[in-house]
């Protein structure tokens, strides 16, 4: 047997996984980080051993507290993200690490998805998925995980494995665990031959349920292999581990309509619902009032909900998809004529344009985390979901609103999958006031019973429901349950007080404390949607764990716990500052649009000294000679062996900190960048189309281009393509000395940075005649950098209207140029710039117009070179790039293009490959 991994008990390690989605906090005693199957199975027989229990976690999106323990937890999201496409996509087995966005990228080809679609699907983790039986929007009682898993692998408490795609798996079980095997049969007989027993089952899973265990696979299945296999789904880690698991997917349909019907109040929007189910609507889910108030200040919310005056409306987030579009026509149709019946003053038009439905449901999707982001200070966002029959669904949300009334929860909201009768509302509550709570909770667990709901439809039972099983199922089949756990883990190590408990107050113990710390993050919610982005998370921490570090700092030195507080401090310089690539990438995955690396900006400038401060701030004044003296020592460097200049710089950052001397590294180029010309192309002029501001990152860092614009890099290849275009570009006379801002706000150096910006914009203005021409810059990052500078302008009437590079040859030259000659494939790196600025569809569409194959890697993420972040931490680019290097590896192709200079670097350090600028192969294929 493998040995058991280690278990960490280091505090910064337990309090940064301690953190989840729910309103509960747990520490861990331990830590453990399981590689494979034969890890867990070695863990397992240990916690046996030892009796200690023991938590498996995954995304931590977990709303009820199920994945949050105060004994053993083991994080398996660092491992088992294998994902494997099978028959054409038609099936596909995936491990729990990998998130259900990433899984649905790879059946993106194929035309299909996995059938589970929750809102959380940028961050869940199939484990999740799996442990919560996920539905979703679309995904109802038909398409979720309990009915579209093919096979699944598992880990008992006692080491066996149950692999249900062999032929032979329940004769295995049957030898392996012969008193299970008969204990399953013996009460799926108990429970068939009883007919209150099986109406009580097929009442609760014709609704949406995750309350207690899927006792429906007792009927559902006649071997216990099958049976145990589909109770295992849904049961929160309270059974097993499914190491992997195979699922048949469902199809894309290639056409999809989507619309919001606005209703006059709560009321005719549920009474609507019937008629609208008729319909056959892929979704139908519901906004209350609350929820468009929140939704109408989401970035990027559609103008649908913008132009909205809230007075007590409803809205119903419709849906149509069909393969065929005179079908899905018909469908819009019947849908417009109907909503004219049910309100003839709506107004109401669906829309097939994949931008306004990308806007309508991001503002759906990010409902939660934007009301709760938006909570009083002091109070914690209780998230509660239920299912009742469609037709009580009016009566349901009435009572649930006169009881928000009756127990003064005046900004709650109301919100869900309504056409499965499936609603969530969240709450704001103070903890630390818990009799309202618990009395509410007794008011509405009553409430929803008496309409024949679930008290939990997807979130899982988790603590929050455990003590309330029993009220819904009743005494018998809450027993059978409770045999279950006993048949399976009879040891009781497996997630205990969780799905299950003997405690009538579980969900009123281990409250989550509110602890407020800085005005950057303190709105952050703990959901956990920025983690997947960030590429320290792999190594370091996370953007979630960097900010409740942070909290429990502040919670340890108010406690007077100095040990934890000394640990977090110690710890934090590296783990939460050094190691942050402050990409900004957390922010473009956060619903309520928290940027971590804001926070750990200023952070870095509390620790810079002053004479620190001062060099950033003489090099904003004298950025010309900055960037010519780095192209020149790159240009030196270069021509010496490699090892010299490498020891040189070891040597320095020994004696001067790692995060003060950047690494001279293999990836950096052997010459400097040619020196930008100051006025290269002209003033401008009446017939001039845009200012080209050039990125001083191409001074320093040379191009590895060896084309026919060798050398100069994305300025030479845009100058080339607009002379080819007969476009005509100005560059400011003072270009040399200009600088977005990026290198100092990374180090924290806000004076030094403003500094530069107002000289940036004192010359942009100059150069684009008060906005009368838009500016260009070449590097993707600085196109971000630029747009952040000039913000200040529109305060002073004056818009200037920036572009990537990339967004401007695509709009403006592409057009206008012949490509001669294709290269045969191209694998293309987009950046968390181009993700920020929109301009990612731009560079795949360059390279589609150069290439004839166009590769970009699902795995593609921040490589965290970040400017110089990659010198000064190589391993943060190395762990950032592991994932998307390994695909890249896999998959060759014939040339390699970003739109960023240092990203080029970084994916050159990853691959091997030498990347450029996507206008530089532009420019080859155009010659």
């Amino acid at each position: 047997m493998s040995p058991a991994p280690s278990l960490d008990t280091s505090p910064v390690t337990r309090h940064a996984l301690s953190h989840d989605a729910s309103h509960y906090l747990l520490l861990p005693a331990a830590v453990a980080v399981p590689r494979d199957e034969a890890e867990v199975a070695a863990l397992l027989a240990r916690m046996v051993q030892e009796q200690r229990p023991v938590t498996f976690r995954s995304g931590g999106t977990s709303l009820s507290g199920q994945a949050q323990t105060s004994s053993v937890l083991a994080d398996v999201r660092r491992g088992f993200r294998g994902v494997e496409v099978l028959e054409g996509g038609a099936r596909v087995r995936v491990g729990p690490g990998a998130t259900l966005r990433e899984v649905n990228a790879r059946l993106a080809p194929h035309g299909r998805r996995l059938g589970p679609d929750p809102a959380s699907e940028a961050a869940c983790t199939i484990g999740g998925i799996i442990a919560n039986n996920s539905s979703g929007m679309a995904a109802g009682i038909t398409e979720n995980t309990y009915r579209t898993l093919e096979s699944l692998r598992c880990v008992l408490p006692s080491g066996t494995v149950l692999d249900t795609s062999d032929p032979r798996a329940d004769a295995l079980l049957r030898e392996a665990e012969p008193a299970l095997h008969a204990g399953l049969d013996a009460l799926a007989a108990r429970v068939r031959a009883d007919p209150e027993a099986v109406r009580v089952i097929r009442e609760r899973f014709a609704l949406k349920n995750t309350m207690g265990y899927g006792i429906n696979a007792l009927l559902d299945f006649d071997e216990p292999a099958q049976m145990l296999a589909h109770l295992v789904i849904g049961s929160e880690g309270t059974l097993a581990f499914v190491s992997s698991a195979v699922f048949r997917t469902v199809a894309v349909p290639a056409h999809t309509a989507t619309g919001l019907l606005v209703l006059p109040d709560l009321r005719r929007a549920t009474a609507a619902l019937p008629a609208l189910t008729e319909q056959g609507f892929a979704t139908v889910e519901l906004l209350d009032a609350r929820s468009l108030e929140v939704a109408r200040a989401l970035p990027g919310a559609p103008q649908e909900i913008t132009a909205l005056d809230v007075r007590g409306h409803a809205a119903l987030l419709l849906e149509q998809r069909a393969d065929d579009p005179a079908e899905l026509q018909d469908r819009v149709g019947r849908a417009e004529q109907l909503a004219r019946v049910l309100d003839p003053a709506a107004g109401f038009a669906m829309t097939i344009d994949p931008g306004r439905r990308s806007a309508l449901w991001t503002a759906r999707k990010g409902l939660y985390a934007a009301v709760a982001g938006a909570r009083p200070a002091g109070s914690t966002a209780l998230l509660e979901d239920v299912a009742v029959p469609v037709p009580a669904l009016e009566a349901t949300c009435a009572g649930l609103q006169d009881l928000f009334t009756r127990h003064g929860y005046d900004g709650a909201v109301i919100f869900g999958h309504a056409k499965d009768g499936n609603i969530h509302f969240l709450l704001d509550e103070h903890l630390d006031r818990g009799d309202r709570l618990e009395a509410f909770t007794e008011d509405m667990v009553e409430l929803v019973l008496d309409h024949g709901g679930n008290l939990k439809a997807e979130h899982g039972t988790g603590r929050v429901m455990a003590p309330f099983v029993e009220r819904q199922y009743g005494p018998a089949l809450h027993a059978v349950m409770r045999e279950i756990k006993a048949l399976v883990d009879p040891e009781g190590i497996l997630n205990p007080g969780v799905v299950l408990t003997d405690d009538p107050r579980a969900h009123m113990r281990d409250l989550k404390p509110v602890v407020e710390v800085e005005e950057e993050v303190d709105r952050c919610v703990e959901c956990g949607y920025c983690e997947p982005v960030c590429p320290s998370r792999d190594l370091t921490l996370t953007p979630r764990q960097r900010i409740v570090l942070r909290r429990d700092l502040r919670a340890a030195e108010r406690s007077g716990d100095e040990g934890t507080a000394r640990a977090i401090r110690e710890a934090y310089p590296y783990e939460g500052l050094a190691t942050c690539a402050a990409d900004g990438m957390c922010q473009s995955a956060c619903p309520v649009g928290i940027n971590t690396g804001d926070l750990v900006r200023r952070l870095r400038a509390e620790e810079a000294g002053p004479l620190e401060g001062a060099a950033w701030a003489a090099a904003a004044g004298s950025w010309d000679t900055v960037t010519r003296g780095a192209s020149l020592a790159m240009g030196a460097a270069g021509a010496l062996p490699r090892a010299l200049p490498a020891a040189a710089t070891g040597a320095a950052r020994a004696l001067l900190g790692a995060d003060r001397v950047p690494a001279y590294t293999a990836e950096l180029p052997r010459r400097g960048g040619a020196v930008r010309q100051a006025g290269g192309r002209g003033r401008a002029s009446a017939v001039t189309a845009a200012v080209h501001l050039p990125a001083c990152v191409h001074t320093m860092f040379g191009s590895g281009s060896t084309g026919g614009t060798a050398g100069a890099g994305a300025p030479g290849a845009l100058a080339v393509l607009a002379e080819r275009a007969g476009v005509r570009l100005a560059v400011p006379d003072d270009a040399a000395s200009l600088c977005c801002g990026t290198p100092f706000s990374s180090k924290g150096m806000t004076a030094a940075k403003e500094r530069m910006h107002e000289h940036l914009r004192r010359s942009l203005r100059s150069a684009t005649q008060d906005g009368a021409l838009p500016v260009v810059v070449d590097a993707a990052s600085c196109t971000e950098g630029v747009l952040g500078a000039l913000e200040s302008l529109h305060r002073e009437g004056v818009d200037v209207e920036v572009i990537d590079a990339v967004t401007f040859a695509r709009r403006h030259l592409l057009p206008l140029l012949e490509v001669r000659r294709r290269v045969p494939s191209v694998t293309v790196h987009p950046t968390c710039s181009t993700t920020a600025l929109g301009a990612t569809e731009d560079l795949v569409a360059l390279a589609e117009a150069a290439a004839e194959e166009v590769v970009v890697p699902v795995a593609w993420g921040c490589c965290a070179y970040a400017g110089d972040r990659g010198m000064l931490h190589p391993e943060l680019t190395a762990s950032a790039t592991a994932a998307e290097a390994a695909e890249v590896a896999a998959r060759p192709t014939a040339a390699y293009v970003s739109a960023n200079r240092t990203c080029e670097l970084g994916m050159h350090a990853a691959t091997g490959q030498e990347y450029r600028h996507v206008l530089e192969l532009l420019a080859e294929v155009t010659a």
